[in-house]
């Protein structure tokens, strides 16, 4: 870092040229893509991914009909809600005409779209700083090679948060994401370009990573579907980051898409690839379809995760949970309620520790001069550069003054961790780890209901108050457990009204940052998602039973939005 004015100069450069570069590239791109909708482009729009490759390798459909029709509608939505950064269509026609692309692969013409930190070709991986503004790459990462090699057409990249630790999407090199239902709101993030363009209409599949919740919790505040893969069964090599060597809870790339029959497809494509081939740190477990079988040929048993014990789901969220354990119960499984699971606030502290055991360093080190923050990530540093004795002092204060011992107990050890520290940490990690291992097994659940998170989609700058509350995702990075997430209905302003005399400040903190913000007259139409939990490289598993409770569902299932028919 230079001396801080040229160092805040140089950043507004940047930003300023980024965002020039963007609307030039879409400017420049061919009529097709700036054209309106056509009854050919919602043919396109409305097929299964499956149906698509089909026709791709049957000759009948043109692999470049399908790109421009998603570029067109990926324009539409960035319009709308500002989820794109680098726009790789004109790259994409010339590897479609080159033959960089296999068209005899199982996924053959299908546009994917990607997160920001996935390194492509000839871009910029930013990750939402203007400090890596000209790090392009000459060459594709592994998993962009992976898919290419698989047929996929990578077409757009999507927005995220600068630190990429939170359920917003906004920085200054890109600007601000925001939700295609009502863009007050947050789309979620770190993955929320991804969610918000998914939702939106303007693709089908993409790939977002997840470290405490980045591609669920877009998942269920934008409407789409997603699935957090447990480590080592997607591939993760070639990306760029906010927080490089943090192991504690690490991150795991993972794929999003607009339908559960697309996600499902994609899902099983690109294992069928052996990612293990391109990327070393993936397992050499071929899928296991069997697994569908035996899960929808048999009667489930299903605990019901009612509260992580930090912060109650909002009355949408437990709407949501009923309306997915009448479906099932209703189809004949065994739902019951989760008790006597090892203590998730436990876990909470033990994951948040882990993953800011630097104390905020690393991220804060790629910042520059006057560059903005997200309003959570802002506050973890604060916390976590606190001088020892005021941190004691607030700590004093939050536990006997405020009386708030699960915040006082959250922010009492948040500080930068000696090697010492952070390695006992793991040693509770582990041991964390055992105690649901054991406790799972005693119970004999086929998978886990839970919220995706106390409440649905929050206003913008919410972090600021919001940032702790993430324990219903968190939670299952510590454990590495599959999770996914798939829409299920909206919030209504007449049925999940807070209870009358409900008074959040008497609250602990982390559930009066959440319940803040929450007001469902004004989140009226936002989407509201379960989280489907199964045990560790469960893939298979967690997707089949997504399944049963989309068809239990039946008529009640989630209406998608077609955002290209609004406009």
């Amino acid at each position: 870092m230079g001396l801080p004015l040229f160092d805040y100069l140089q950043h507004r450069r940047d930003c300023r040229f980024k965002q020039s570069e963007r609307a030039c590239r879409i400017a420049s791109l061919p009529p097709a893509y700036h054209a309106p909708v056509t009854s050919q482009d919602r043919t396109i729009l409305t097929q299964p991914i499956a149906d698509l490759v089909a026709s791709v390798h049957a000759g009948t459909t043109s692999p470049l009909s399908i790109l421009r029709t998603y570029g067109k509608v990926a324009l539409k939505a960035h319009a709308k809600t500002n989820c794109l950064t680098e726009i790789l269509l004109p790259s994409a026609e010339k590897w479609l005409d080159s033959g960089d692309v296999n068209l005899s692969g199982p996924l053959a013409g299908i546009p994917v779209s990607l997160k920001d930190t996935i390194v492509v070709d000839g871009y910029d991986t930013t990750v939402g700083f203007s400090s890596f503004v000209g790090n392009k790459s000459d060459t594709d990462g592994p998993m962009v090679r992976l898919l290419k090699d698989a047929g996929a057409v990578p077409h757009v990249k999507t927005n995220l948060p600068i630190t990429l630790l939170s359920f917003e999407s906004t920085n200054d090199v890109w600007g601000r994401c925001t939700n295609p239902h009502n863009g007050r709101y947050s789309p979620g993030g770190s993955t929320g370009g991804e969610s918000a363009l998914l939702a939106y209409g303007g693709s089908r599949i993409g790939v977002g990573s997840d470290v405490a919740g980045s591609v669920r919790v877009p998942a269920h505040w934008s409407g789409c579907y997603s699935l957090r893969c447990s480590t080592g069964r997607w591939p993760k090599a070639g990306i760029a980051t906010s927080m490089p060597g943090q192991e504690g809870v690490p991150s795991v790339y993972s794929p999003m898409a607009r339908t559960l029959g697309d996600l499902g497809y994609f899902v099983r494509s690109v294992v069928g690839m052996e990612p293990w081939r391109y990327d070393g740190s993936v397992h050499p477990i071929k899928w296991r379809g069997e697994v569908e079988g035996e899960v929808k040929g048999g009667k489930l048993r299903v605990g019901v995760l009612r509260t992580d014990g930090v912060v109650d789901p909002s009355p949408a969220c437990v709407r949501a949970l009923g309306m997915v354990e009448g479906a099932l119960r209703g189809t004949g499984h065994e739902v019951v309620d989760v008790r006597g699971a090892p203590d998730m606030e436990e876990g909470l502290r033990i994951a948040s520790r882990l993953l800011n055991a630097d104390g905020c360093q690393m991220f804060e080190s790629f910042r520059r001069t006057g560059e903005w923050n997200d309003a959570g990530a802002r506050q973890l540093r604060k916390l976590a550069g606190l001088w020892g004795p005021v941190r004691w002092v607030y700590w004093l204060w939050v536990m006997y003054v405020r009386r708030d011992e699960v915040w006082a107990r959250l922010v009492k050890d948040w500080r930068p961790l000696s090697a010492w520290e952070q390695w006992y940490l793991v040693k509770e990690r582990e041991a964390y780890r055992t105690r649901w291992f054991q406790w799972w097994n005693e119970q004999k659940f086929d998978v886990i209901l839970a919220p995706p998170n106390a409440t649905p989609a929050l206003p913008h700058d919410a972090m600021g108050d919001a940032v702790s509350s993430c324990g219903y995702t968190f939670l299952f990075n510590l454990l590495d457990y599959t999770a996914g997430v798939l829409p299920v209905t909206h919030v209504d302003k007449d049925l999940d009204r807070l209870p009358d005399g409900l008074n959040i400040r008497k609250l602990n903190g982390v559930a009066q940052g959440a319940y803040k913000h929450y007001d469902a007259e004004k989140m009226h139409g936002l989407p509201v998602g379960v989280q489907i939990v199964g045990r560790r490289l469960e893939e298979e598993k967690v997707l089949a039973v997504m399944q049963v409770v989309e068809d239990a569902l039946g008529e009640d299932k989630y209406k998608l939005l077609d955002g290209w028919e609004l406009d």
